[in-house]
């Protein structure tokens, strides 16, 4: 006959194989508690998180630089900075638009964003572009790369730049920029708010969450294993 269980529930059995334990389970009301905090942690770290992928630290002066790719409201606020910030050159970087764009005439997002803010009413020869070559992956550090040598070959100093992206794109190309120019740079951000959630509670749509995890893997990403070319 099999050998029963013990009076003493930690005590072995089966020949020392096997031994009971008591195992304490949270009741409903202790999974209501659970769930209630791990729902609070989500609330709370999420604005946390975004906060921290849209850091805002403008470094006054220097270069001021922005993507090809920003909205026609965030040039206008680039320009509110730019006049306001005592900056010495304000550059935009873009690559090569796609065969069949019907806007190929400009050759490149730099261009073309040139193009933009001056039938928006800004001024002439104040923007200038940046063009870099089209890359597969790590755009933001080849973007980073052709404006390092675009500032070397007219002679500006990169001693300070201010990135002017946005929203959560912020800390990583904060981050990829810093490497592309090397401790001799002091590299700042503005980021301007999103436009396609809501970023108080991006968690609560499907855009939001797309964005923000995906945005944060690619901030890990860089900052653990990206060392650059």
């Amino acid at each position: 006959m099999p050998e029963s269980p013990p009076a003493n529930p930690v005590a072995p059995f089966f020949l020392g194989l096997l031994c009971r334990r008591i195992a304490v389970r949270p009741t409903w009301r202790g999974w209501l508690a659970v769930w209630f905090f791990v729902a609070l942690g989500v609330v709370v770290g999420g604005r946390g998180l975004y906060g921290f992928l849209a850091v805002q630290d403008p470094v006054p002066g220097g270069v001021l630089v922005m993507e090809g790719w920003v909205s026609d409201a965030d040039l206008r606020v680039a320009d509110v900075e730019f006049r306001g910030g005592g900056y010495r050159v304000w550059c935009v970087t873009g690559e090569p638009l796609e065969k069949g764009s019907p806007l190929l005439a400009y050759h490149d997002y730099a261009n073309l964003t040139v193009a933009t803010y001056t039938k928006l009413g800004g001024e002439a020869g104040l923007l200038q572009p940046v063009a870099w070559k089209t890359v597969r992956r790590d755009r933001t550090y080849a973007s980073a790369l052709a404006l390092k040598a675009w500032l070397r070959e007219r002679g500006y100093s990169a001693e300070k730049i201010t990135i002017f992206t946005s929203g959560i794109h912020a800390r990583r190309s904060r981050l990829l920029y810093a490497m592309a120019f090397g401790p001799g740079s002091r590299i700042g951000v503005i980021s301007t708010p999103e436009e396609s959630f809501d970023p108080d509670g991006w968690w609560t749509s499907s855009m939001g969450i797309r964005a923000v995890v995906g945005e944060t893997l690619a901030y890990l990403y860089a900052r653990c294993f990206f060392r650059g070319n």
